[in-house]
């Protein structure tokens, strides 16, 4: 763990009232899973990942929430193994952002870290606003909208819902969307979207939000382990599944052909490809894919081709395309939209900037008239992507027609306030904050290199190697 302090540490500095409390540190970790052991994640791509998380922890001295307690934000972003230790250090490069600034400020308007972050000169010549230092700012932006809705007592999905449309707006950066989305067009559709927001959150309480499943579909896993998990999912109440497709098309066809067979006819299949293929490839693959009814495309190319993705989905069609899990920005997505490049767009909650330009990603969507069915799965990827889409449910599309969220069965036991999933439903966190803390169990044991894990895994290698 690094820890950079502003003063007294946490331990020292008695807690303060909230109008005078101030972040007095941030704490950094490298978190890993050994997924990769068990093909847990495998695709075309990424054979054998080790699902992993770059997580910070903003101290403050703020006290609030049940039993008065010291508040912290929490945020992450997700990598799979390698290279987790290059975004934990891209997190540190932004500390001195972050460090002693006021608890009241950051949560009455987090787009004021969110601006000063992109607006970093020197760091975003290393994107701009793309790759691991834009993954770090999203880190960062979501953990103090984490620290925002715990003061506010609220979870994150409602405390968006609820927020007035112009304070929304106030959030978004529209530098390089107006030509697609202007600010007054965003507060119209948040107006609009507040009709009937108490009938849905109602609903969305009782009945939660649609769910699909990737837990079958891992390229490494056998047809037996496929067929057992795929029938587990719709007696489970999963009315869609998603295979990993794209290094053998041979092997992708007899694996379609399983897993129709395990769900039945009424049960959607969709498919990624995880960018394997050129655009041409894409085309065929998909169509001899065809006879299983793929009902998307996923990642079929280039996340950045958006021409490439135009002319796959002009091709291919019926079967959508589906992408976004990579784009790098909301810039992308302007141009993917406008291109007329995807029939499903798949916001990923800790790839762009944080919340503040998922909700410009979102507002996007909404002025196109597209979809959002978000990537998740990863580590703690479920328990963040809920609230936004809940958001967008409640508050802004007003509907759940065709929209699913991605659903991967495991690394939830990690995290203080799970995702709960019920008869192919996400249930709605009732619990204040944006479910983005870790145990500090599991921190202290799969903590890369030195945590109890990886120590006692390091001594059996060594043991072995003798």
């Amino acid at each position: 763990m690094r820890q950079f302090t502003s003063g007294p540490s946490p331990t020292e500095r008695p807690a303060v009232p909230l109008t005078s409390a101030r972040v007095t540190a941030v704490d950094t970790h490298d978190i890993r899973f050994p997924t990769s052991r068990e093909l847990d994640g495998s695709d075309a791509m990424n054979p054998d990942p080790d699902y992993s998380a770059a997580y910070v922890v903003l101290r403050t001295d703020a006290v609030g929430g049940p039993g008065q307690r010291t508040l912290a934000g929490h945020g992450f972003t997700f990598t799979i193994g390698r290279g987790n230790d290059v975004q934990v250090a891209a997190i540190d490069a932004l500390r001195g952002h972050a460090l002693g600034r006021s608890v009241d400020e950051l949560c009455d308007d987090p787009g004021s870290l969110y601006r000063d972050l992109v607006g970093d000169s020197q760091l975003r010549w290393l994107g701009p606003e793309k790759g691991v230092m834009h993954m770090a700012i999203g880190a960062v932006v979501n953990a103090v909208w984490d620290l925002a809705a715990q003061r506010a007592g609220k979870p994150l999905w409602r405390l968006l819902a609820e927020a007035d449309p112009e304070w929304l707006v106030r959030q978004v950066d529209f530098r390089y969307l107006t030509d697609a989305l202007t600010p007054e067009e965003a507060l119209e559709l948040l107006r609009r979207g507040r009709k009937g927001a108490a009938e849905r959150t109602a609903r969305l309480l009782e009945r939660g939000y649609p769910a699909y499943t990737t837990s079958p579909g891992w390229l490494g896993y056998s047809d037996e382990k496929l067929t057992r998990l795929a029938a587990r999912a719709v007696a489970d109440g999963f009315t869609q599944i998603k295979l990993k497709v794209g290094a053998d098309l041979d092997d992708d066809v007899r694996r379609c052909r399983v897993a129709r067979s395990a769900v039945g006819p009424g049960v959607r299949i969709a498919v990624d490809a995880n960018q394997r293929w050129d655009v041409g490839e894409a085309i065929r693959w998909v169509r001899a894919l065809a006879e299983f009814e793929p009902y998307w495309i996923e990642e079929p190319t280039s996340p950045d081709d958006v021409l490439g993705h135009a002319a796959i989905r002009q091709a291919v069609a019926p079967v959508k395309v589906a992408t976004g899990e990579h784009a790098q920005n909301r810039v992308v997505f302007k141009q993917l939209l406008q291109a007329g490049a995807l029939d499903v767009l798949q916001i990923d909650a800790a790839r762009v900037g944080g919340v503040n330009e998922n909700l410009a990603i979102l507002l996007l969507a909404a002025e196109f008239g597209v979809p959002v069915c978000p990537h998740a799965g990863g580590v703690g990827l479920c328990e963040l992507v809920q609230h936004l889409s809940m958001f967008d449910y409640v508050a802004l599309s007003g509907t759940t027609e065709d929209r699913v969220v991605e659903y991967v069965d495991h690394l939830h036991e990690h995290f203080t306030e799970p995702v709960v999933v019920r008869g192919g439903h996400y249930a709605a966190p009732t619990a204040p904050g944006f479910s983005a803390a870790m145990r500090p169990e599991s921190v202290a044991e799969y903590t890369y290199p030195g945590g109890t894990f990886w120590a006692a895994d390091a001594e059996t290698r060594k043991g072995h190697a003798v």
